[in-house]
């Protein structure tokens, strides 16, 4: 890292609407994509600022930066679960299309205030720093995760959220770059614990990118028959 990090909620005047794939991002270089065969940008431009500025309106935010200067290095994208059970709501990717993403309508669903919320817990889509995939990264492993998570505590606790939920897997580099979230141990160092267990289906078909968790699990020493697991990890803020 060059300099100093700054971590802070995402600004009203800068609604960052894609994600840190394509390395850092900055506000002069946000709509400068490349093209892609099976990405819409600009469909997908088109219904994630409005989605993310009526989030940002409602609960007062829904996401978080690590900036360097004015270069975007992490983010922390966070909703409220009771938003995710609405109809239609499916996925929240941001880069993908509905089902995996948003319906391209879902900006024009009513969100419940706050103070109408019975189930106010906080659900994190994703966790990204640097450039999710890239073989050498600066800015993994300097914190920059673990600091973005407190803040988002610190930001959550006085404005009446209940608690955090994030979903994650086993601790393999591969399972973070796909999932865009860091692995059960990094939220169990942050006092999250264990709700719910399961699995993830997708992780059960033979691919090539299946093979490659699996070696990456034999290095490590962790146990095929559990690769797909998935971990709900909660933090009571009470």
């Amino acid at each position: 890292m060059r300099g100093d990090v700054v971590v802070e909620m995402m600004p009203a005047d800068f609604i960052l609407w894609r994600c840190l794939h394509g390395g850092p991002l900055r506000r002069d270089n946000l709509e400068r994509y490349e093209q892609h065969p099976q990405t819409d940008w600009p469909v997908l431009r088109a219904r994630n600022v409005p989605l993310l500025r009526k989030l940002t309106e409602v609960y007062g935010a829904c996401a978080l930066f690590a900036r360097e200067g004015d270069r975007i290095v992490g983010t922390l994208r966070f909703y409220p679960r009771a938003v995710w059970a609405l109809a239609g709501s499916q996925g929240f990717c941001l880069q993908q299309p509905f089902p995996a993403g948003p319906p391209q309508d879902f900006t024009e669903a009513v969100l419940p205030p706050l103070d109408a919320l019975e189930d106010r817990t906080l659900a994190v889509h994703c966790l990204a720093v640097g450039q999710p995939g890239a073989r050498d990264d600066p800015y993994r492993r300097k914190g920059l995760g673990t600091r973005m998570v407190r803040a988002l505590i610190e930001w959550a606790r006085p404005r009446g959220w209940r608690a955090i939920e994030a979903a994650t897997y086993m601790d393999l580099d591969i399972l973070y770059s796909l999932s865009g979230t860091a692995g059960r141990t990094f939220w169990e160092r942050l006092g999250y614990h264990v709700a719910e267990t399961g699995i993830e289906p997708e992780l059960l078909k033979e691919s090539e990118i299946l093979q490659a968790i699996r070696r990456e699990a034999a290095a490590r020493g962790i146990a095929p028959d559990r690769l797909a697991d998935k971990y709900t990890m909660r933090l009571e803020l009470a």
